[in-house]
C-alpha cells in the first residue's frame, strides 16, 4: 500500500512538512510506502473552468500537475497539509485542488484521505473543512484522529514543541494505517459498493 502526502506549504521544512512528518513516519512503521509531493512554492494557477478534463480525463493545461495527480490516482490513501494564513488552506494548494479534483476526482473514490493544518493560532478547523469537501464530494474515506488534526507553530520548527499537537498527528497515521488495512480486507471479502452514475441537478432551468 501507498500513501502520497501533498505539502501545501512553500516552505518544504517549516511546521506543515513537521505535521506531515508525523503521519508519514507511523504509516512507515505499518510497512506502508510513502511520497510527498512539494506543492507549495510552485506556479500553480487556478481552474479555469474551460471542461477539457471531461473529455480526456485530464487538466489540459501541462504545468506539472497532471504528473502529481497521477500519482495521487495510484496511491491507495491521500494526506493533504496546508498552513493556514487566512483562516483557510493557502491559495497555491487550493489551486491545485481544484484542478485536481475536477479532472479526476471520480478516480478518488473510496481511497482513504486526511488532512492537517499548520497555524500560529487559529483558522485550522476551517482550513481542514477546506480540504475534506474534496474528500467527501469523492466519496473518499476520511480518517480523524483524537483532536482536530492541528498544530501549532509561527516560525518553521516551533510545531516542535506543541506535544498535543504532535499526538494527534501520530494517532491520525496510526488510524490512517489501520483503516488503510481494513479497507483492503473489506475489498477482499465484500468488495466495494456500486458506483451509481451521478445524477445532476440545475437550480435554473
Amino acid at each position: 500500500m501507498k500513501v502520497c502526502a501533498i505539502n501545501g506549504s512553500p516552505k518544504p521544512e517549516g511546521n506543515t512538512a513537521y505535521a506531515l512528518s508525523l503521519v508519514l513516519e507511523e504509516l512507515e512503521k505499518e510497512g506502508i510506502e510513502t511520497q510527498v509531493i512539494q506543492v507549495g512554492g510552485k506556479a500553480i494557477h487556478g481552474c479555469v473552468g474551460c471542461g477539457g478534463c471531461a473529455q480526456t480525463g485530464r487538466c489540459v493545461y501541462e504545468d506539472g500537475l497532471n504528473e502529481h495527480v497521477d500519482l495521487l490516482e495510484q496511491a491507495d490513501g491521500i494526506l493533504v497539509g496546508t498552513p493556514v494564513y487566512y483562516a483557510g488552506m493557502n491559495g497555491t494548494l487550493k489551486c491545485f485542488l481544484d484542478r485536481a479534483f475536477y479532472s479526476r476526482g471520480r478516480k478518488m473514490r473510496h481511497k482513504v484521505a486526511a488532512a492537517v493544518a499548520a497555524v500560529r493560532r487559529t483558522g485550522g478547523m476551517t482550513a481542514l473543512e477546506d480540504i475534506n469537501r474534496f474528500f467527501t464530494i469523492s466519496e473518499m474515506l476520511v480518517v480523524s484522529s483524537n483532536y482536530w488534526n492541528v498544530i501549532h507553530g509561527s516560525k518553521p520548527g516551533e510545531a516542535q514543541q506543541d506535544l498535543e499537537g504532535q499526538q494527534i498527528m501520530r494517532l491520525l497515521g496510526k488510524n490512517m494505517a489501520w483503516m488503510l488495512k481494513m479497507r483492503e480486507m473489506a475489498g477482499q471479502q465484500a468488495g466495494e459498493p456500486e458506483k451509481e452514475k451521478k445524477i445532476g441537478m440545475n437550480f435554473i432551468r
